[in-house]
């Protein structure tokens, strides 16, 4: 299975299309504290429609709890602050995605507590401070998935 981990998320719309995505896609979502709204909030809700029952969706108090729990082959973090593009890697199944809060992205202590060779960018045109968090984890995990041949077993 593919992991969608968001640390300390704060827009809940983005929240609720990610658990639709992972509903619909099969990967398991996972939500670092604090987290910035109640997930039982209306935006939330709506955002994900009836998907919350289909997806698996899991709160941790910080990161290291959760990839503890979740043991994943390798975690990648998704950063404008690397060059190496998220296209580069051949993706395994049990691989992780960890994303950034909306209004700050990852801070530099943990995206330099991965290696280099697993820091991804979502290439933009020059001046682009960043992609929607929603849009951004959508690109990587299809792309992940496509690698997969989009197997239903992940």
């Amino acid at each position: 299975m593919l992991h969608i981990i968001l640390y300390e998320p704060e827009i809940p719309q983005n929240t609720g299309a990610l658990i639709r995505l992972s509903a619909n896609m099969g990967a398991h979502l996972h939500l670092i504290h604090p987290i910035a709204f109640d997930l039982s909030e209306k935006k939330v809700r709506r955002a994900g429609l009836d998907y919350a029952e289909l997806a698996n969706v899991y709160e941790h108090e910080n990161l290291q709890a959760c990839l503890e729990k979740i043991s994943p082959n390798r975690v990648f973090a998704l950063t404008t602050k690397t060059t190496r593009y998220y296209t580069e890697p051949k993706f395994e199944n049990g691989d992780a995605f960890l994303f950034g809060p909306e209004t700050r992205g990852l801070p530099m202590e943990v995206i330099t507590s991965f290696p280099e060779e697993q820091r991804l960018t979502i290439p933009m045109m020059p001046g682009g401070r960043s992609i929607n968090l929603a849009n951004a984890v959508s690109i990587m995990a299809y792309e992940a998935w496509r690698q997969l041949d989009f197997s239903i077993d992940i």
